[in-house]
């Protein structure tokens, strides 16, 4: 996902450079959703891996 926003960003500096304003901010605003997405995700999962980690620790001990 973070791939998606380097992608959409590399996109709007592009039609930035061409004239297209409209369109750049909105690669940008795309860009911005994703990484936000993305780091909502990976905290979810960090924490989720954290609580999984711990269960298995105890179930061995």
């Amino acid at each position: 996902m973070i791939k998606l926003a380097l992608i959409s960003l590399v996109i709007a500096a592009v039609l930035a450079l061409l004239g297209f304003g409209g369109a750049a901010g909105t690669f940008v605003g795309i860009a911005k959703l994703l990484f936000g997405v993305a780091i909502v995700l990976f905290l979810i999962f960090l924490v989720l891996g954290i609580m999984a980690g711990r269960g298995v620790k105890d179930a061995i001990d």
